[in-house]
């Protein structure tokens, strides 16, 4: 099984993984990660705003407060340009994204297919301030509090354990 989101998640789940919070490195500040979610330089403004308000929302699948102050994701993916796509074959219909498929529309039907397929919630970040890398949680309960059991459940683990 792998760890990566389902779906139109993986979009999601692979953006908000683009800032290494710990050590600040940023993939979309090189022309291959930009090139990777289709987003030209002018743009990354827009996408770094997106990726925060993106990450709040995995804080709060996993019941945590938003890391910062961010623009409602809601408010974002209202402008997000969609289209009712069917297929003739079955009449079988999604949301897609419109007009080439902006990174924004392409984040906004991959919510649409996460909420229909029940698999949004399930997208959350890491509890660890200095991590809150995103992560989809396959665990039976839903209750998964860490991206990595190995590294940061562990650091906090010892962290709990040095504090008594």
């Amino acid at each position: 099984m792998s760890d990566r989101a389902p779906g139109g998640l993986a979009l999601v789940e692979a953006l908000v993984n683009t800032l290494d919070l710990e050590s600040g490195a940023d993939r979309l500040d090189t022309p291959e990660g930009r090139a990777e979610f289709g987003v030209a330089e002018r743009d990354l403004a827009e996408v770094r705003e997106l990726r925060e308000s993106l990450r709040a929302v995995c804080l709060a699948h996993a019941g945590h407060a938003p890391h910062r102050e961010v623009t409602p994701l809601g408010r974002l993916l209202a402008r997000a340009p969609l289209l009712v796509a069917v297929d003739e074959r079955d009449g079988s219909a999604v949301l897609a994204p419109a007009d080439g498929g902006p990174l924004r529309s392409r984040v906004a039907a991959a919510v649409a297919e996460a909420l229909t397929a029940g698999t949004w919630l399930r997208l959350k970040a890491c509890e660890l301030p200095e991590c809150h890398w995103a992560y989809y949680d396959r665990s039976p309960a839903g209750k998964r509090r860490w991206c990595s059991m190995s590294v940061c459940g562990a650091r906090a683990k010892m962290r709990r354990y040095r504090a008594k």
